[in-house]
């Protein structure tokens, strides 16, 4: 299917985007309103950083939620920081006559808000600095008006939280118990609006699974990221004086407003909402550094370094496909721009302390607008199924696998420290339930690393703990004993290092942990049924385990076989200086105890299966296919394809076989060079989402935004582009003829490609470094 050849050097046209062209590019990307919004659910993503906005217009006045990673309660639940509403006396926007618009400008990262008249007209600019926790408002108008800005908080009062919605607070769902968000404090200091949530040092959830799980005899050696947790802000406003408070209802849930307003009619305005986190002894130092904190109104220098920080994003990878038709009816059109609308979202989230929720992000907005899982469309805005604190790690992945061919490597490291922060807790579990060494990461681990108290189960009610269950396993079927992902981070991390050449030194431990748990902990399993470590052929026993989510109690499942070698001959890769030649050679050699992959004849056909004598299975997943994606053991350029391809066709994958949310079946097909079937399921993955905004995928399995739907179609997408065997590069292993591409997407080794291709042929090309041109591999009458 594929050949080098010499015209690639001399026949090709070595080019590159530039920035104008570029930016031309993104500009018929940008989503732009002529209406104002119904609701919440019609709302605009706006970020930066670590912060997102949910940015909409209804019946005259500006909303925006405000979220910010790391805003943990103590049910550890992801809450927003409160709403923001902006009000205009004379107010041009409850003018029917006024032409109204409303625009994300993708190129340079912000909202721009007109309403205008003939000749008058205000515009409204929304941007959040990238290098500083500050949300930014600018209004200008060709006449004076006075604006009102509102600050709204729907926790002014302890709240029971019902057991519909405890699901927000994953680790609480079906808990019999009370369960309370506690209030925050809301007040005015001198000519602004100052709030916070402080999580009370009594009723932290790390608390309550340290006594629940048993660990009370190593709680002072736990790390604690929930103690003495606060997050809030100040919102001011240039020339702004109070304005008083009052109450209100924005669809189903009671709100109290803080307010400020002009001191008089002006032409400009500006108004700020500065945000501060931390971990401080008292609230008095917490006040004290927000209010430290360079809190001035942003300069256009400011703005400019914020832009040029878009800018330099954008630059560094795209896909635009059927660019040149600019029509957004057609479905591949659609689905390249929204691998740029959803690669905004995950943008705005470059730099949180904590991950991008797959279950939302920072985009979530009130539940009455999503209707899932017998939520009776009442809650918070505060409300997401699968929770806020709680990582579900097969979700997880699939939002940050994509980072390193779009070459976001930066934003890759609050997803990798997620592990190494919480790394000591989980190897001390593991110590004290089994007595061996190793990280023992379930599959929700909470941001202090435990399981989430949900899955250890309760000593009542629908999840109660059995007496006769072995200390240290889930009470959850679904994710006892399921420890695989751990490996696909660590995975991650080594791939991370090969595709940028950057450090890891400090996710090692993680790493070697990772891995030390499965051999430590499966022969202390086998010596515990046989008292010796390994079986007759010297070989792990890795039993009972779990193939995914999908096929319980099994031995020797081949996702946990495929991830163990790929992690150690990635592993063998890595420079001395990181990771020292001995080492190398006691994993090498550790290499022999795995357990091989599971096979079997179908049909007179080989195939991959899950593990040995399957039972019934229980969920979606498709584990046959990790050896696919991620591990990489079949695809294009690799020996063996037909026995992933014949298991793809074996039709005992069928009824798993999805494209909404975390389903993976573009990615399996692009590495298999199953074009049509890739792109089949890109399209349905990748299409407009049936709601205001493109990329706001969902519900889905999961919540809205989905991201690991947006996260799972961008790699499907990428694979089709892009596959890296060895030392070579395949272009275009799986692109449909009839969809013309342009791209800019990172390899291993540093390799950046740009490449143009139209009726399937490659028309322009570039890569650097330059020396690489040789390692290239071009489709050559690829297969309808």
């Amino acid at each position: 299917m594929y050949k080098l050849t010499a015209c690639l050097f001399f026949c090709l046209l070595l080019v590159q985007t530039t920035g104008t062209e570029l930016e031309k590019q993104l500009k018929r990307y940008n989503i732009n309103w002529t209406s104002q919004s119904k609701n919440s659910s019609e709302s605009m993503p706006l970020g930066g950083g670590d912060i997102g906005c949910n940015v909409w217009v209804e019946n005259g006045d500006i909303l925006f939620y405000i979220s910010r990673s790391g805003a943990f309660d103590e049910n550890n639940q992801l809450l927003k920081l409160g709403r923001g509403r902006l009000r205009l006396e004379p107010n041009i926007f409850t003018d029917s006559e006024s032409v109204f618009s409303q625009e994300l400008k993708l190129h340079d990262g912000y909202i721009q808000i007109i309403g205008q008249n003939g000749k008058e007209k205000v515009t409204i600019n929304l941007w959040v600095d990238v290098f500083k926790p500050h949300i930014n408002v600018s209004l200008t108008s060709t006449s004076e008006v006075k604006l009102t800005a509102f600050y709204e908080n729907w926790r002014t009062a302890d709240r029971q939280l019902p057991m519909q919605e405890r699901s927000a607070c994953f680790s609480y769902s079906a808990y019999e118990g009370d369960v309370v968000t506690y209030r925050d404090s809301i007040r005015y200091h001198k000519d602004a609006v100052l709030w916070y949530h402080r999580n009370r040092s009594d009723k932290l959830l790390i608390d309550f699974c340290i006594n629940q799980q048993g660990l009370t005899a190593v709680k002072d050696q736990l790390t604690n990221p929930q103690k003495n947790l606060t997050f809030g802000g100040l919102m001011l406003g240039k020339g702004m004086i109070h304005a008083g408070t009052g109450s209100g209802k924005y669809v189903d849930t009671p709100f109290t407003y803080w307010s400020l307003t002009s001191e008089k009619p002006a032409k400009k305005h500006q108004v700020k909402f500065a945000l501060h986190t931390d971990q401080t002894n008292t609230i008095k130092q917490w006040e004290k550094d927000l209010l430290s904190s360079n809190l001035s109104f942003s300069s256009s220098a400011e703005w400019a370094k914020t832009k040029t920080w878009w800018h330099n994003y954008w630059e560094r990878s795209y896909i635009f496909i059927n660019a040149e038709k600019n029509d957004p009816t057609d479905p591949a059109w659609q689905a390249g721009r929204n691998y740029q609308l959803f690669r905004y979202q995950l943008g705005c989230n470059a730099y949180g302390a904590y991950p991008t929720k797959f279950n939302g992000g920072l985009f979530t907005v009130d539940p009455f607008f999503v209707k899932q899982y017998n939520l009776p469309n009442h809650g918070t805005p505060d409300y997401r199924t699968w929770g806020g604190g709680s990582h579900t790690a097969q979700n997880q992945r699939l939002v940050y696998w994509p980072m390193l061919k779009s070459g976001d490597f930066d934003m890759m490291h609050s997803q990798f420290k997620f592990y190494s922060r919480s790394l000591k807790n989980t190897e001390l579990r593991t110590k004290v339930y089994w007595g061996h060494e190793g990280c023992s990461f379930t599959e929700h681990p909470e941001t202090f690393g435990l399981p989430a108290a949900g899955t250890w189960g309760f000593e009542s009610g629908p999840r109660k703990r059995s007496d006769d269950l072995e200390h240290g396993t889930l009470t959850n079927k679904w994710v006892r004993l399921h420890y695989t992902n751990q490996l696909e981070f660590a995975f991650m991390i080594l791939k991370y290092y090969e595709y940028s050449g950057k450090t890891i030194r400090e996710y090692l431990p993680f790493i070697k942990s990772s891995l030390n748990f499965f051999f430590e902990h499966y022969k202390y399993r086998q010596i515990q049924r046989t008292g010796k470590p390994f079986d007759e052929n010297d070989k792990l026993v890795i039993y009972p385990s779990t193939a995914c989510e999908t096929f319980k109690d099994i031995k020797n499942p081949t996702d946990i076989s495929a991830a163990l070698i790929a992690v150690i001959q990635a592993m063998q890769t890595l420079p001395d200086e990181l990771l020292a030649a001995e080492e190398k050679d006691y994993w090498q050699n550790q290499l022999k105890y795995v357990p091989d992959m599971t096979y079997t004849n179908h049909k007179g056909k080989k195939i991959i299966v899950a593990a040995q004598k399957l039972p019934e299975r229980i969920n979606s997943d498709i584990p046959e296919m990790y050896p696919v994606f991620p591990y990489g053991f079949y695809g294009v350029g690799l020996p063996g394809l037909t026995v992933a391809v014949n298991t793809w066709n074996s039709g005992l994958l069928d009824d798993r076989k999805n494209f909404i949310s975390w389903h993976q079946d573009a990615i399996f097909c692009a590495r298999m060079g199953l074009t049509e079937e890739a792109k089949k399921v890109s399209i349905l993955k990748m299409q407009d989402s049936g709601r205001r905004f493109p990329s706001f995928w969902g519900p889905g399995h999961d919540y809205v935004p989905d991201h690991n739907w947006g996260g799972s179609g961008m790699i499907g997408l990428q694979e089709m582009l892009l596959q890296a065997v060895d030392d070579k590069i395949y272009l275009l292993p799986a692109w449909p003829k009839d969809w013309d591409v342009e791209f800019r997407l990172h390899a291993p080794n540093k390799a950046i490609i740009d490449c143009k291709a139209s009726n399937g042929e490659i028309t322009q090309l570039k890569l650097s470094p330059q020396k690489r041109l040789k390692d290239i591999v071009q489709p050559n009458n690829q297969s309808e």
